[in-house]
């Protein structure tokens, strides 16, 4: 196989912001969800906080896990869209600078405006973000590169793709396709709203089950509409052949397919929640690639996670990833 991980979802240039909680009622935020909104209103929410804006990167939440995985030495592809403007061409750049293959590699930019993502952080490190989806809201099965996915062992989904008509025909279609070539699929649940609005979406994505589902805890009971871990679970079990539920400072928990583990977490001083369960999931994906054992993943990625929420942005730096890759080395 070429490529550990094929990406599929939302192209955003995410712009990481510090706010108060005050601000976050002034300019009527909904707190720690993600909401979709069109480009008047994000412009108009980010004259009045650019000033705090205090990172910029190409994002979206399977950029930031393909990245990961590419970091940690798992050859990953991305499939995306983004438009022939100064955001899309950092887009581009940022993701080719880290060494990521992608459908722009082989073809051209369309016209248009690439989508944005404001992402504003509390002192708590909650994240709420506001998002303009901008020409990744009509990505397609035409950004989907076929060969690169057939030497892909994982395809890897990211939730948010429900929300548009046109991705989830790609996603269905990139299902079926990696059904008929023994392709193994993961999916993302990205955020609680998202399963909370289109509930009947994800279940189309999940359909007859997947091989591994990521999941937050209030992800896992909104999907499996149960008010209790231990619930969701059992019910999980019944979607994916193994899954990962993510707990925040208490680690995770993870299913390997005969047996639940619990994983801890490790302890740091949160600064900004973004991106860790990206970053988890581009080091679960990686770790698992290299062999480890699931619970073993999920320490990695427990640990990868930890790092992350420790500053601002949804990325780990150079420094970072090497330290990731010393307890990949350390006897398990």
């Amino acid at each position: 196989m070429k490529y550990s991980v094929y990406g599929f979802g939302n192209a955003l240039v995410d712009h990481e912001i510090a706010v108060t909680e005050e601000d976050l009622q002034s300019l009527e935020v909904k707190k720690s969800l993600m909401v979709l909104v069109d480009e008047a209103r994000q412009q108009k929410l980010l004259s009045g906080i650019k000033h705090k804006i205090k990172k910029r990167s190409c994002g979206g939440s399977a950029a930031n896990t393909i990245i990961t995985s590419q970091q940690l030495d798992a050859k990953s592809f991305y499939s995306y869209k983004v438009a022939n403007d100064e955001a899309g061409d950092f887009f581009y750049q940022d993701l080719k600078g880290h060494l990521v293959d992608s459908n722009f590699d082989q073809t051209g930019r369309p016209e248009g405006t690439t989508g944005k993502c404001l992402v504003m952080i509390t002192p708590d490190a909650e994240r709420s973000m506001e998002t303009f989806l901008g020409i990744t809201a009509t990505v397609s099965e035409k950004q989907l590169d076929y060969d690169a996915l057939k030497n892909s062992k994982y395809f890897y989904i990211e939730g948010y793709l429900v929300a548009s008509p046109t991705a989830m025909d790609a996603v269905l279609a990139a299902k079926k396709f990696c059904k008929e070539n023994k392709i193994k699929t993961s999916l993302s649940f990205s955020d609680p709203g998202i399963v909370d609005f289109f509930r009947d979406g994800m279940n189309e994505i999940v359909g007859d089950g997947l091989d591994l589902i990521f999941a937050n805890e209030k992800e896992a009971l909104s999907f499996t509409s149960t008010t209790s871990v231990q619930e969701a679970v059992e019910k999980m079990k019944q979607h994916a052949k193994a899954f990962v539920i993510t707990r925040g400072a208490l680690g995770s928990l993870v299913y390997d397919g005969k047996s639940l583990h619990t994983v801890d977490g490790f302890k740091v001083d949160a600064i900004d929640t973004t991106g860790a369960g990206d970053v988890f999931a581009g080091a679960f994906l990686a770790s698992i690639e290299k062999g480890f054992e699931y619970k073993v993943a999920a320490k990695i990625a427990n640990y990868a996670a930890s790092l992350v929420v420790a500053k601002y942005g949804a990325r780990l730096d150079e420094n970072e990833i090497s330290n990731v890759k010393k307890l990949m080395a350390e006897p398990s």
